[in-house]
């Protein structure tokens, strides 16, 4: 592991903003190691000195705060705790985990800062000003394997104190404390918390650092001697060519069932690196996916263990609940709540992995932690075997009240404002006008939307944005369209939400004059593109969360203007499309309904000198010309994806077929 101080950047740092500011430096560096700290674990601090109103000094804690993470963490996720106060709680023999958080936020120099981290106890017990403590991959993988307590201790020698593992928070303080009595720490270079992580410490930031990644480098040294070593791949979504539409539909049905166990919409992701396929093809992957994880802090986003789906995988889902439902009856007590039984990863047999969470952020989470753990998972069986902690340890950390407090356990639909948490949509002609405001909508309410659009270069907004797919594709070509499909549910699960926006509006001409070119090509794009669309999504929709289709049409339906013929008809036929399949698909819970936007001057068909000439044609100013509608209001492309957005939420939950305008008032349709 390589070092990435740098004594330039760090001496820049301490003149400039101090010890603190250090502090922050060289956490922000384990941070961003994802082989030292994953989400939001690890934690640090500083030892140091405040003054108080009245220009006394005290012995403070800088502790690392609940709910920041060490890969962005800034001076205020340090809140100031009384070294004193927390020194007198480490000399109790008792303290339950609530007592413990209260006499945290008791401890607390300033009392709106952030809850003190649940090892601040322990990080006080530390006699040196800088602790550095995370839950290193190398280290955690060897003391999860068979003799792997054994190894630690030849490997660091007197220098590292290996201990068993025991719950966070006041009995770790605990059981450290104990076992330093009459130790001197000028000896040892960090501590090995068995099944959690590793702690190093030193009096200034650079050498506790430094021990992290040389220790840590010993380990990955080990393993890589023992000729354990496994390649580590990011999570990448199947590749297109290797997803039948057989299987989409399987995985469509899959996420409606761990959905309605789950109790709301989810997202669902189907990952086949090489490491995931080289996992689902091992005799004994369900056995291993079943065993634990790195880690116990990590149940809290994945539960303690995984799932097995083979050639049916509804039934991998429900043999999952049950386990889950009989390891809670074995060990909850009469004040434990089962929470749900929805699995959030697990090994689809002879194909890949299989991630499951509530939002795109969490499946990320767990997409992460779940590349980690088959990793360490791998290296533990070429060790010897995988060995993770038991089930009722795990169910300990798993239903802890500290470690629950760290989830917003409501359901996303709890936020009007993210409505759409958890659920799919597909916008077709997303690269620009109408399509980018609605995708840009969809993702603010909380949807993972699917973008589709002709032209690449519209799509580079969605780009970096991991709950947006954009996808370059010719909703013409068929095959484009399956493909998309595969890709999509293959990344997020399924399909809830369908609008088919990309639209042609041909060359004005009169039917005297129209060519055939031109008539085609609008029925092309605005028909028969559509139709077909909607056939191939409709399998999907079945399986979906309050499943909507929304239409885009034209004022040109209820009001067609002379020189539009081609663009009209095809409108006007894709509209009785809408009402046909709202007939069809109604009794499957979808809802199918049109949109007639008009006038609407910030999309890709109104260049400046357009509407100069439109506006001239009518003897009006170009914003007179803009407004030219009964509310004397001008008509956004955003006006349109808010109507949008109407139709395919919950808040219009009983309508379908309808038609809609969003025109700012036409008399001619009015």
């Amino acid at each position: 592991m390589d070092s990435l101080w740098d004594d330039k950047q760090a001496a820049r740092v301490l003149e400039r903003e101090g010890q603190l500011g250090l502090r922050v430096y060289s956490s922000r560096l384990l941070g961003q190691n994802p082989d030292l700290v994953l989400h939001g674990g690890g934690n640090t601090s500083l030892k140091g000195e405040t003054r108080n109103v009245f220009g006394e000094t005290s012995e403070t804690l800088f502790v690392k705060g609940s709910g920041w993470d060490l890969k962005t963490i800034e001076a205020a996720g340090f809140p100031a705790v009384s070294m004193d106060y927390l020194v007198r709680l480490g000399t109790l023999e008792s303290l339950s985990d609530a007592q413990m958080m209260s006499e945290l936020r008791l401890a607390l120099l300033d009392p709106k800062a952030p809850t003190p981290s649940v090892e601040a106890i322990l990080h006080a017990l530390i006699p040196l000003r800088f602790v550095d403590h995370t839950h290193t991959d190398a280290v955690v993988t060897l003391s999860n394997s068979v003799g792997g307590a054994e190894r630690l201790a030849q490997l660091y020698g007197d220098e590292v104190l290996i201990l068993p593992y025991v719950m966070p928070g006041f009995v770790l303080a605990k059981q450290v404390a104990e076992a330093t009595r009459g130790v001197d720490w000028s000896s040892l270079r960090g501590i090995v918390l068995l099944h959690h992580g590793l702690f190093t410490f030193a009096e200034d930031a650079k050498t506790s650092y430094n021990a992290m990644i040389e220790l840590v480098t010993k380990a990955e040294d080990l393993i890589r001697e023992l000729g354990a070593e496994l390649p580590v791949e990011p999570s990448e979504p199947m590749p297109v060519s290797n997803v039948p539409s057989i299987e989409r539909e399987q995985l469509a049905r899959l996420r409606k069932a761990a959905g309605e166990v789950f109790g709301a919409p989810i997202v669902q992701r189907l990952n086949t690196s090489a490491l995931a396929r080289g996992f689902a093809a091992r005799a004994d992957a369900a056995e291993l996916i079943a065993s634990g994880p790195l880690t116990p802090d990590h149940t809290i986003h994945t539960k303690p263990f995984g799932a097995a789906f083979a050639e049916t995988p509804l039934e991998g889902l429900e043999e999952f609940a049950g386990d889950y439902r009989q390891y809670v009856a074995q060990y909850a007590q009469p004040h434990h709540r089962c929470l749900d039984a929805m699995p959030r990863f697990g090994v689809w047999l002879q194909r890949g992995t299989l991630s499951f969470a509530a939002s795109v952020k969490r499946l990320g989470v767990v997409d992460d932690i779940v590349t980690h753990t088959l990793q360490a998972m791998l290296t533990g069986e070429a060790l010897g075997g995988w060995r993770a902690l038991s089930r009722a340890e795990l169910f300990e950390v798993e239903y802890w009240e500290l470690e629950q407090a760290k989830l917003n356990s409501a359901p996303a639909s709890a936020d009007p404002a993210r409505e759409l948490e958890g659920k799919v949509a597909l916008v077709t002609g997303a690269g620009s006008g109408i399509g980018r405001a609605t995708a840009e909508r969809l993702l603010t309410a909380g949807a993972a939307v699917i973008a589709l659009d002709k032209e690449q270069d519209g799509l580079a907004q969605f780009q970096g944005q991991p709950a947006a797919l954009a996808l370059c594709c010719d909703i013409t070509q068929t095959q484009e369209v399956e493909a998309a499909l595969d890709t999509a549910v293959a990344r997020f699960g399924g399909l809830d939400i369908l609008v088919s926006n990309a639209g042609l509006f041909p060359p004005s001409q009169t039917l005297e004059s129209l060519d055939d070119a031109n008539w085609d090509a609008s029925l092309a794009v605005n028909l028969s593109a559509p139709m077909r669309l909607l056939r191939a999504c409709t399998p999907l929709l079945r399986q979906g969360f309050d499943p909507a289709v929304v239409m885009i049409a034209s004022k040109n339906v209820p009001a067609p203007g002379p020189g539009a013929a081609a663009y009209s008809a095809a409108k006007a036929a894709v509209t009785q499309l809408s009402r046909v399949a709202a007939l069809e698909l109604g009794e499957h819970g979808i809802r199918v309904n049109t949109l007639h936007p008009d006038a609407v001057y910030d999309t890709a068909l109104w260049s400046d000198d357009i509407l100069a000439t439109r506006a001239a044609a009518y003897g009006l100013s170009v914003e007179a010309y803009k407004t030219k509608n009964v509310l004397r209001a001008e008509v956004s492309s955003a006006d349109v994806a808010e109507a949008v957005f109407l139709l395919a939420g919950s808040r219009l939950a009983k309508t379908t077929g309808a038609q809609l305008p969003v025109d700012g008032g036409n008399d001619r349709v009015i």
